[in-house]
């Protein structure tokens, strides 16, 4: 029962990856099938389209499909525009046709990479019709035609089929991002007064870039479902801007804390820099499992007094003037610490309040479900 109970965690832990992977089998086969009966010239093109349009998010799919359809449809027009107006008789006027097709339309698609499908349906407009003795006319919208089944085909299924919608991904991103954030925060701390592991600092820094990145692009999506009235729920703003907000205060508490600091002042912030990072880093990770959850936001209160204890304790080193008689370098990183936690005592009551907005709307959509 437990290696059940386990396999089934697995799966579900998954579920997102795996509801891709039957869309995608679904649009495939269902583009085969209508491609087929429509007795369409090369349905290979709207499996393929199909494959393409079919992301991982609702948002995703619409990008995709647009992108798409308008490179084919805009490839489609110039390729065939070319073979119509400038006929050949050679294998030299091919090839001289194909440069004139290709070069220009990949120097747009280097502009714009969303457009980088009109280059290849160019060259299918162009070349098909030497393959199939079809005139250029007939291969373009032959070639829109099948591009057109996929597109429809992919983009219904990712609607119709387990749709996933980008604005509960940015969940679960968003969690990923704060237990980084949190891991990387106990690291930095505790190198003030035990040194610091680089190597793990590193890659902490490196994931949280990776999913900063990631977590940006489904923010994108889910803004394209909201603005298409496909989902609803919070602005994705307040959420991403806060987290970036505190992504920044870590490298700023990174610049801070480059070296451990003097001796006789790590003797008396030791305990409240310990609380800091404790209560910190308990906070940012109750903060993501209740964002996964669509839990209340955690209590923020231990988080005010353990950094009133460490403004306390700085206040005391300041007064007995233990940061006196170091190079200035010290005393510059003492207090762009002390400014670097302020801030991110600030961006943390900001998490608060919009980690209470994401639970309540989905309080909101229980309590309309339950209706």
């Amino acid at each position: 029962m437990t290696r059940a109970r386990q396999l089934f965690d697995r799966i579900r832990a998954r579920r997102t990856q795996l509801g891709l992977a039957i869309r995608v089998t679904v649009a495939a086969t269902a583009a085969y099938a209508i491609a087929t009966a429509l007795h369409l010239l090369l349905p290979l093109w709207a499996v393929l389209t199909s494959l393409i349009v079919t992301q991982m998010s609702v948002g995703r799919s619409l990008k995709a499909t647009r992108d798409y359809m308008l490179g084919t449809i805009g490839g489609a027009v110039y390729g065939g525009a070319i073979a119509i107006l400038i006929p050949y008789s050679s294998e030299a006027g091919l090839l001289g046709l194909l440069v004139l097709s290709v070069a220009p339309l990949a120097f747009i698609a280097a502009i714009n990479p969303s457009l980088s499908a009109a280059t290849v349906t160019a060259v299918i407009v162009l070349l098909v019709p030497t393959l199939h003795h079809a005139d250029p006319l007939t291969s373009a919208i032959d070639r829109v035609s099948e591009v057109g089944v996929g597109a429809v085909t992919g983009l219904l299924v990712s609607f119709l089929v387990l749709p996933s919608r980008a604005v509960r991904q940015i969940r679960a991103s968003a969690a990923v991002l704060l237990e980084l954030i949190a891991d990387a925060l106990a690291e930095l701390l505790a190198g003030l007064t035990r040194g610091r592991d680089n190597d793990a600092l590193h890659r902490i820094q490196d994931g949280i870039g990776t999913a900063m990145v990631n977590l940006d692009a489904i923010g994108s999506e889910a803004e394209r479902e909201r603005a298409a009235r496909l989902s609803s729920g919070p602005d994705t703003g307040p959420l991403l801007r806060t987290i970036l907000r505190l992504r920044h205060d870590v490298v700023m508490i990174g610049r801070a804390t480059v070296v451990p600091l003097p001796v006789e002042v790590q003797l008396r912030l030791a305990a409240p820099l310990s609380e800091v990072s404790t209560v910190i880093a308990r906070f940012l990770r109750s903060a993501a499992g209740a964002l996964r959850e669509g839990a209340g936001a955690p209590p923020i209160h231990p988080v005010h007094v353990a950094l009133q204890h460490y403004a306390e304790a700085v206040a005391s080193v300041r007064q007995d003037g233990l940061i006196r008689g170091h190079p200035s370098d010290t005393a510059e990183r003492f207090f762009a610490l002390g400014f670097s936690l302020e801030q991110m005592h600030q961006n943390l009551g900001d998490l608060d309040r919009v980690v209470g907005e994401w639970s309540e709307a989905s309080t909101d959509k229980t309590a309309r479900v339950a209706e």
